[in-house]
């Protein structure tokens, strides 16, 4: 039976942060030997805000390493460059003509990302969601990874494949979330009520997977918690222990209860400590990989000049048939 089809990215628009590899990275290697797997650098969804050529020609590499360095595989994935593949776009213009204002004008992340951007609130921000639907439809990807921002968008590619479809016949798989078995949301140091974010403005409030050893300890020493000094498990009540919960139990693959046994009658010093040398243990041979392969370009090229190649013959194909349906001479 053919493997089905997974497809993700992250923006190129800096360093990743501890919860890109909890939250995507490490459960994208969990996939990569169940499924056919299409991991793209999303450098194109990167033009919606303004950046610096060089530092965004910079990032798409480093982004490229980190996903080697994580332990994808290049051999079981397509790891590949979003703007090397031109069906993106072609197939981006053509599902904007069956997408809808108003269903645009509903997406709750283009207002989030308005209000944060006001003097840069371009129309690519409003159609965003439409080349997200692309890369996703492109590759007749079955399963998609996706966090709770994202999932209103996953809906609404849903949305525009059978639209699509129920016009021209059966075109375009129509993908459904994927749900991590293991896998939490994580929040950050400082303010653990909102998710980590590598945009945050607060560099305590992020590990970012570059970090050294002694800044991880001590954003881990500073990182919030409460004044009951037990280690027990509240959401609602003790977000910032239990965030860090969180990142220790999936570092450890322990439960909250284990964890709460764990570390019973000691205090949030020698739980911090615990949670930063899990993580310090965990990023140390990422850390080492990924400096040993920024420094051989080469080898980083073929890599993605690889990918390129293959998700360029599998979306090329699509196009091919895209076009054919709507009437376009191909």
């Amino acid at each position: 039976m053919d493997k089905k089809v997974i497809l993700s990215g992250i923006q190129a628009t800096g360093n990743l942060t501890l919860g890109n590899y909890l939250g995507a990275l490490s459960n994208w290697v969990e996939m990569q030997d169940e499924y056919n797997c299409y991991y793209m650098i999303a450098d194109l969804h990167t033009l919606t805000i303004r950046n610096e050529p060089d530092a965004l020609r910079k990032h798409t590499l480093e982004l490229i390493a980190l996903y080697i360095a994580a332990g994808l595989d290049p051999d079981k994935n397509t790891i590949f460059i979003q703007s090397h593949v031109p069906a993106h776009t072609e197939l981006s213009w053509i599902l904007n003509c069956y997408t809808y204002m108003g269903e645009l004008s509903r997406m709750t992340q283009f207002k989030d990302k308005a209000s944060k951007h006001a003097d840069n609130i371009n129309s690519g921000l409003f159609t965003y969601p439409v080349l997200m639907a692309s890369d996703i439809l492109l590759y007749n990807a079955d399963l998609v990874p996706v966090g709770e921002d994202q999932r209103q968008h996953l809906e609404l590619t849903r949305d525009i494949a059978q639209r699509f479809n129920s016009i021209y016949g059966d075109t375009f798989t129509v993908p459904d979330a994927y749900i991590a078995k293991v896998g939490a949301k994580i929040m950050g140091l400082q303010n653990p009520t909102a998710k980590m974010s590598k945009s945050s403005q607060d560099p305590m409030d992020i590990i970012l997977l570059t970090d050294s050893p002694e800044d991880i300890r001590k954003k881990f020493k500073k990182a919030v918690t409460d004044s009951e000094n037990c280690v027990r498990y509240d959401k609602e009540n003790k977000p910032g222990v239990s965030n860090l919960m969180g990142i220790y139990g999936m570092i450890k693959k322990k439960t909250m209860e284990e964890i709460e046994e764990e570390f019973s009658g000691q205090g949030y010093g020698a739980f911090k400590t615990a949670v930063a040398e899990a993580v310090v243990e965990r990023l140390e041979p990422i850390q080492a990989k990924y400096y040993s392969l920024l420094e051989d370009t080469e080898k980083l090229k073929q890599i993605y000049e690889k990918g390129d190649k293959k998700a360029e013959e599998r979306a090329s194909k699509m196009i091919s048939e895209v076009y054919k349906k709507v009437g376009l001479v191909v």
